[in-house]
């Protein structure tokens, strides 16, 4: 079969596999991106809430029924769906009833927390944007699922495009895009909510580094990464502010080594941090004149528990105190589970061993998840999922890892022009 077929089919099993969870997938964050979704389409706010609350409900009742059907000892009692459900839709819809009667009625969410923590994901339309086609075609839950099985196959596929854009052989290109699909990264694309969208597009802007470095496509690599970082303001700022951080920090490091080498530190290179400056200014100029919410707001939601508490004093030692307890613990619960440090060792390896000058900036997106695990260090929050942008580097940088080891016992067919330079010389 044609490589193209291998991708597709990849995805395909991937999708289909996701039918065994199509519903309980949601966090506590689903409901505000759905609210957000559902009034662009034009529902009124009783009506958004009506459906949010219906679809929130639904999940926690048969996560409820799925649980109990393997408790050792209540297997054999009745089905809790119905009375799980119940107490769910009344607990919600108190909660709203009374927002929306004391006049938070603003926006595009419904209310179901404090109007600060509430400004957060009105600065977010990205996503609910995503999803108000696949909503008005199949529903809220199956729009929900297909809109989070697009995401998350697009990302495997965008990771196929790097390591072929980078030579790679189509085997271990299909590997990279596998290794999207099972490690931890294809779990959280597949939650209704943005990270799925965020790694697709932070993936986007590491293949306009490809095609510029690798691929002598500079206009087209150009404008794809300063397209992602845009797509990425309207999806999550802090993620654009992140990412061309970064992208110009690799850009610097990179022209900064080359010249101390006597080398010169290359046009592309300069034209790809320059395009992250660009992203970083951009974005705090437009967060800035939209209002959206500030560094001084994330921290006070961080430290009084999304506003349920007054405000800090000083905020700011305090979080400095808590982001070093976070660390010391989250080191030492990788300490007994060193999976995920091996990981990113052995991607950072082969990002930087394999990857020149595309690795480095591939290592630059990835720790975008460390920075973002950084801004909130709070090691209860659920899944992980702020760091998994860092799950990146091991599933792109592996398969550059495994490239001359494959290459050494396994004969590969010269593909694309690097390969077959390779195969003649």
């Amino acid at each position: 079969m044609r490589p193209r077929t291998w991708v597709l089919l990849l995805a395909a099993v991937f999708a289909v596999l996701q039918l065994a969870n199509v519903s309980g997938r949601d966090t506590p964050d689903t409901k505000n991106y759905l609210a957000y979704a559902l009034s662009l389409s034009g529902e009124s706010k009783r009506g958004t809430a009506a459906a949010t609350i219906e679809y929130v409900c639904a999940g926690q009742a048969s996560v409820a029924r799925r649980n109990q059907s393997v408790h050792v000892v209540r297997f054999h009692r009745p089905d809790p769906a119905r009375r799980v459900a119940q107490g769910c839709r009344e607990r919600e819809w108190q909660r709203v009833e009374s927002r929306l009667a004391a006049g938070q009625t603003g926006g595009h969410t419904v209310p179901y927390m404090p109007e600060r923590f509430m400004r957060i994901f009105e600065a977010r339309p990205g996503y609910p944007v995503v999803l108000v086609p696949f909503i008005a075609a199949f529903g809220v839950t199956w729009g929900l699922w297909a809109a989070s099985v697009v995401i998350a196959s697009a990302g495997g596929v965008l990771v196929f495009l790097i390591l072929r854009t980078l030579s790679v052989p189509v085997p271990l290109a299909l590997t990279g895009q596998a290794l999207y699909y099972v490690l931890p990264s294809g779990t959280t694309a597949m939650r209704p909510m943005t990270e799925g969208l965020l790694m697709a597009l932070t993936l986007a802007a590491v293949w306009g580094c490809a095609l510029v470095l690798r691929a002598g496509r500079g206009r087209a690599g150009l404008a794809l990464v300063a397209g992602s970082l845009l797509a990425l303001f309207t999806v999550k700022h802090s993620q654009a502010l992140f990412l061309g951080v970064c992208l110009a920090a690799a850009g610097a490091a990179i022209a900064l080594r080359r010249r101390r080498r006597g080398r010169p530190p290359g046009r592309d290179v300069l034209a790809l941090a320059a395009v992250g400056a660009a992203g970083v200014l951009v974005t705090l100029v437009l967060a800035r004149l939209l209002h959206y919410p500030t560094e001084s707001d994330s921290l006070q939601d961080l430290l009084t528990d999304h506003f349920a508490r007054p405000d800090r004093e000083r905020p700011w030692p305090e979080f400095l105190q808590l982001q070093g307890n976070f660390w010391v613990e989250w080191l030492r619960r990788q300490a007994w589970q060193p999976l995920f440090v091996a990981a990113l060792g052995a991607g950072a390896w082969g990002a930087l061993r394999r990857g020149g000058a595309t690795g480095a900036f591939l290592v630059a997106a990835a720790f975008t998840g460390i920075l973002t695990q950084a801004g909130h260090p709070d090691i209860n929050i659920w899944g992980e999922r702020l760091i998994v942008l860092a799950w990146l580097l091991p599933v792109v940088g592996i398969p550059l890892l495994l490239e001359p080891v494959v290459r050494g016992r396994v004969a590969l067919p010269a593909q694309g022009h690097t390969d077959r330079a390779r195969a003649v010389s």
